[in-house]
């Protein structure tokens, strides 16, 4: 990988704390496309150019970069979100966690099975520590508009695994796993908006309290 591939691997582990330590679901909206759109760039920057590479990096900037995105923006200005809703660990619980999955990942690259061409490389810590924070951030989050945006940072997590193999991997495999992404996103904006009409708040928390009336 080039050094500036390197740089925008940074940014997006830089992404992932922010998303975690943000109390605004706004500003995690934005930081999630922006990291979509960083995406959508390594496949050139990490490859020799190829006309599949420049439509799939096209099919996910689109996707990950502007249209997911736009979802969930109109899916928030619809629902009436609580922003001092805090995290089960906190704003300072979740950097904190989100600093040690980070620091594991680097950690534990070294002792994985990767092939030789992988080793060495800051994608495969990167992918690991991003799957990792969108875990997080999926577990912690009590609102299920920000447990989306977990899901979304934890599928872009495989992403970054997967450029490690874009050269083997058909385009229809890529263009398939993310057409899954985009229909579980509008299933997830679906549902959000219905509980937002039947029910008062979109805290799935508050789900633990439901009993079954006789």
């Amino acid at each position: 990988m080039t050094s500036l591939a390197d740089q925008m691997l940074v940014v997006v582990l830089l992404i992932n704390i922010l998303v975690l330590g943000t109390h605004r679901t706004r500003v995690a909206i934005r930081a999630i496309a922006a990291q979509g759109i960083v995406l959508a760039a390594l496949p050139l920057m990490t490859h020799q150019f190829q006309f599949h590479l420049l439509v799939m990096a096209l099919f996910v900037l689109l996707a990950k970069g502007v249209c997911i995105p736009w979802l969930l923006l109109n899916a928030l200005k619809k629902v009436e979100v609580n922003e001092t809703l805090k995290p089960f660990l906190g704003y300072s619980g979740n950097i904190l966690a989100g600093a040690v999955v980070t620091g594991l990942a680097f950690a534990v690259v070294s002792y994985l099975p990767l092939a030789p061409a992988h080793r060495g490389l800051l994608a495969v810590p990167a992918a690991l520590a991003t799957i990792m924070a969108g875990f997080i951030d999926l577990t912690s989050r009590r609102k299920a508009i920000n447990q989306v945006i977990g899901y979304l940072m934890l599928e872009n997590g495989i992403f970054i695994f997967g450029l490690l193999l874009t050269e083997a991997m058909p385009l229809m495999v890529e263009a398939g796993a993310l057409l899954d992404l985009i229909a579980g996103i509008f299933v997830m904006v679906i549902i959000i908006n219905q509980i937002s009409r039947e029910f008062s708040s979109i805290d799935t928390s508050r789900m633990t309290a439901l009993r079954e009336v006789e």
